[in-house]
């Protein structure tokens, strides 16, 4: 199974972008997918998750600004950011933390990060 993210890049203060994170392989469900964040010199915190059924939770720092979404049919999640500050200058990482895959087993994924810059 891998998580391949995209969307990532360099954007002005107030600006947008939405990331993407499919999940390929040899899926036979994905429970919750989220996506976190890592600034330098700092530790992975979470940005917001999303359950299968929708159900949503989102830190407090990007509360009415980012909005997580997922297509459970292309086992994808979204991340919308709208109103980027720089502080939200950081490598974004998806997670899949319940991805049964068809062999068998509940494994826990991540992907490889993309780069979001936000700077004038």
């Amino acid at each position: 199974v891998q998580l391949a993210e995209s969307g990532g890049g360099l954007v002005q203060p107030g600006g947008s972008l939405r990331l993407s994170c499919a999940a390929s392989g040899s899926i036979f469900s994905i429970d919750a997918m989220g996506w976190y964040r890592q600034a330098p010199g700092k530790q992975r915190e979470l940005v917001a998750t999303i359950t299968s059924g929708g159900s949503t939770n989102y830190a407090d720092s990007v509360k009415g600004r980012f909005t997580i979404s997922r297509d459970n049919a292309k086992n994808t999640v979204y991340l919308q950011m709208n109103s980027l500050k720089p502080e939200d200058t950081a490598v974004y990482y998806c997670n899949a933390p319940g991805v049964v895959v068809t062999t068998g087993g509940r494994y826990d994924y991540w992907g490889q990060g993309t780069q979001v810059t936000v700077s004038s």
